[in-house]
């Protein structure tokens, strides 16, 4: 029995129509149109099913309830995958099994009489377990690795929202304040997208290594930007080289490695790498960067300054991993 004044159709598009307004302006089109249409078929298969559900019961505004928690979590689970960092191709897989979730646990719930504030308590709490374990499935199969999973984890779409809120009340910057933050904010968002332009050229092993260098904020801005199909033409490559430029002068300058952790870096190597897979990275290097390694397996550290001994060893630890 279809439930009176529960127009399912209508309420999804509108629900659909209200995030449109609140998805991040600074998403790409083809991701602002991923939460739009997530919402809009997620909210219309829920709500058609529980129209059509003739043994729940429901009348119409615990149908809308529903519908409308689908919605909400639909919304602010697709913002944070997107911000994630996980590839397009895995987002509906997840969402898939949060919607799943949001539907059976608020029917459950509604089902026993439960008060709302109850309901929507016990909903947050299976989402997110739902999206853990999502994540964790992707990380078994080898399609994320712990970075982007722990990017993944720290997302949270509906703190920030709550945070904006409070932001917006208590910011009494002034003009001058304001224009100051911005530009700062542009130079950072200019530099960090150089970084991913850059990284869109280097393997994928060596992104991951470069990335765990960064803050986990700017971390996960890189691998957005390196998601954008045409990042090429939105940063011009001039402005780019001269970011980066600019990155290299500002680094702090490395301060001297003590020799016997050096040695006790590549040995470890030495015990953990099989023989023949270092000798295929050696055999390509030059005579003297051979001659280091070669001293430093028999615990003798060859004549060269600290800093490049160091990335000697860094290079042999990433070259073998």
């Amino acid at each position: 029995m279809a439930i009176e004044g529960f127009d399912y159709k209508e309420f999804a598009e509108s629900l659909a129509a209200q995030a449109d307004e609140l998805v991040p302006v600074n998403f790409e089109d083809f991701q602002k149109a991923y939460v739009s249409n997530t919402i809009k078929n997620f909210a219309t298969l829920s709500a058609e099913a529980i129209f059509n559900d003739d043994k729940a019961n429901f009348n119409a505004e615990q149908a809308m309830l529903i519908t409308q928690i689908i919605a909400e979590w639909s919304f602010h689970k697709s913002v944070d995958l997107i911000r994630s960092g996980i590839l397009p191709d895995y987002w509906d897989g997840v969402m898939q099994k949060i919607a799943f979730t949001i539907f059976e646990i608020s029917k459950q719930a509604i089902s026993k009489g439960l008060p709302q504030d109850e309901i929507l308590q016990i909903v947050e709490h299976h989402v997110k377990k739902s999206y853990e374990k999502a994540l964790e499935e992707l990380e078994e199969r080898k399609i994320i690795d712990k970075v982007i999973f722990e990017s993944a984890m720290h997302q949270s779409n509906i703190d920030e929202m709550m945070k904006q809120i409070h932001d917006d009340k208590d910011d009494e910057t002034g003009e001058a304040g304001l224009n100051q933050t911005d530009m700062q904010s542009n130079s950072k968002i200019l530099k960090l997208a150089s970084v991913a332009l850059l990284l869109k050229q280097v393997s994928q092993d060596k992104v991951h290594t470069i990335l765990n260098k960064f803050s986990s904020e700017d971390a996960q801005a890189v691998i957005q930007y390196m998601q954008m199909p045409d990042l090429e033409q939105k940063v011009d490559k001039n402005i780019a080289i001269k970011c980066l430029q600019e990155i290299r002068i500002n680094l702090p300058e490395p301060k001297q490695v003590n020799p016997n952790k050096i040695l006790a870096k590549i040995n470890k190597v030495f015990e953990n790498v099989p023989k023949e897979k270092i000798e295929k990275v050696i055999v390509k290097e030059r005579p003297n960067v051979k001659e280091f390694i070669t001293k430093a397996r028999e615990g003798e550290y060859a004549k060269m300054p600290s800093k490049v001994a160091n990335i000697i060893a860094q290079h042999l630890e990433e070259s073998v991993s």
